[in-house]
């Protein structure tokens, strides 16, 4: 499938595509001419990044990943609990960041009703 189609099919702009590729995330093959072709499971990979992206998961992180995913999941990509602590530490520092924005927070409140 051409990126276009591609870009059709998962209502991701080609220059987002263009860029997955760019980081490692998704694969293509060049036609004579140039064009990116990408084959059948691109779609579910594309889903499987936007998933993953949500869930504020680094195109670093993400790339380990994929490699990793084992089909889909009623919440998202099913990850194979070999890599799974992969997510269990990128979890730990997203909470140990909302802790530090709630003291801030709290701070802030402090300030501005003193």
């Amino acid at each position: 499938m051409k990126i276009g189609e591609l870009s059709r099919h998962t209502g991701v702009s080609a220059r987002l595509l263009r860029y997955y590729e760019e980081q490692g995330l998704l694969a293509s093959v060049r036609t004579e001419g140039g064009h990116r072709h990408y084959g059948a499971d691109a779609p579910e990979t594309v889903a499987h990044i936007r998933a993953l992206l949500d869930a504020r998961v680094p195109t670093r992180t993400i790339r380990e990943l994929l490699p990793c995913v084992e089909g889909e999941g009623p919440s998202g990509p099913r990850i194979n609990a070999c890599v799974s602590g992969l997510l269990r530490d990128h979890l730990e520092a997203m909470e140990r960041q909302i802790a530090e924005l709630q003291q801030s927070r709290t701070a802030l409140t402090g300030i501005l009703t003193a």
